[in-house]
């Protein structure tokens, strides 16, 4: 993939995934890459590590369409990945979810096509299928507004990702077991049979530059991923650690699910299998359903992809797997 001569934007730029992008450009030739977020002082933490002239930094919300226009200048790919993601902030706070998650987004795509951006990558979640929460709400809302833009974008090619635990990302449940079993060696699990994917910050990187390598207008990509129960998890983690197995069962929280679902059965039945991933194209017919003629699906013998039927991994495979983040270099 050619980047050079090409100017990129990252919204959200100061988050975890935000950040592994701009780790990831930096090294390469590009012209430049322009960080939009609402923190100045990851901004200003970012900018002093890298202090590197290629790098612009911006601030400015989603929400608010006038504060982030003029930043889509002259851009060629956007990836966007500002979003509010903490399921039970969200809980409790739904308005602000549907103010950054699906107005957001809307503004940062109306701003690309308006200014002729090339293409656009929007991250999303597991928990917008078959949602129950505020947040899983919110993101679905966003992947409708997603392909219903794309519908009508001729210059803009606008496509997403939707992907589940990403490990060891600012907020995830894995630094903060590693935080417990450090300080007072009891780890809280809400339910040790809940089951999630597990995919590291360079995978979910690799899923995106495969969605804008590959996608068309409207498409959804998922990473096939393997899974594990919390269970295994914390196992994992005390061996790595060299500690002692002390676990304190505490419940499901505000909105949680017991397993991730990347792929709904309607999905899955018209997913294409690309190897590693799976692509879902968008319902590309017109509100004229009059025209179309149908005998309908047969569903019965489809299965949703969730955490719960992938493969699961071993307390030793997720040993090794954490042993190689980078993000938990130091740590263990």
């Amino acid at each position: 993939m050619n980047f050079k001569n090409k100017k990129i934007l990252i919204t959200g730029g100061t988050g975890s995934f935000g950040s592994t992008v701009l780790r990831k450009f930096h090294d390469i030739d590009i012209e430049e890459i322009r960080i939009l977020s609402r923190d100045e002082k990851k901004q200003d933490d970012l900018r002093r590590k890298y202090q590197d002239p290629k790098i612009k930094f911006y601030i400015g919300d989603v929400r608010d369409k006038d504060s982030i226009n003029g930043v889509f200048d002259d851009i060629n790919y956007v990836f966007h990945a500002a979003a509010l993601k903490q399921v039970p902030s969200c809980e409790f706070f739904p308005l602000e979810a549907v103010k950054t998650n699906v107005i957001g987004t809307d503004n940062v795509l109306q701003c690309a096509i308006d200014n002729s951006v090339e293409r656009v990558v929007c991250l999303s979640t597991d928990k917008a299928v078959y949602p129950i929460n505020a947040m899983g709400t919110s993101k679905a809302m966003m992947e409708k507004i997603i392909v219903a833009k794309s519908r009508s974008a001729k210059r803009t090619k606008i496509c997403l990702t939707r992907y589940g635990n990403v490990m060891a990302s600012r907020g995830s449940v894995i630094p903060l077991f590693i935080d417990q079993i450090k300080n007072n060696g009891e780890v809280t699990v809400t339910d040790p049979n809940m089951t999630r994917f597990m995919m590291s910050l360079d995978e979910a990187f690799k899923l995106v530059l495969f969605a804008f390598e590959h996608g068309n207008n409207g498409d959804i990509f998922v990473q096939k991923s393997p899974a594990s129960t919390i269970s295994t998890l914390s196992k994992a983690l005390f061996s790595v650690l060299g500690k002692e197995e002390k676990i304190k069962e505490i419940g499901i929280r505000h909105g949680e699910k017991n397993h991730e679902v990347l792929l709904s059965r309607e999905e899955r039945y018209v997913s294409e299998d690309m190897g590693d991933y799976f692509r879902v194209p968008p319902d590309i017919r017109s509100l004229n359903y009059e025209q179309y003629f149908s005998s309908g699906r047969d569903l019965k013998s489809v299965e949703e992809y969730s955490s719960e039927n992938t493969d699961r991994l071993t307390a030793n495979q997720l040993e090794e797997m954490l042993r190689n983040l980078p993000e938990l270099e130091g740590q263990i």
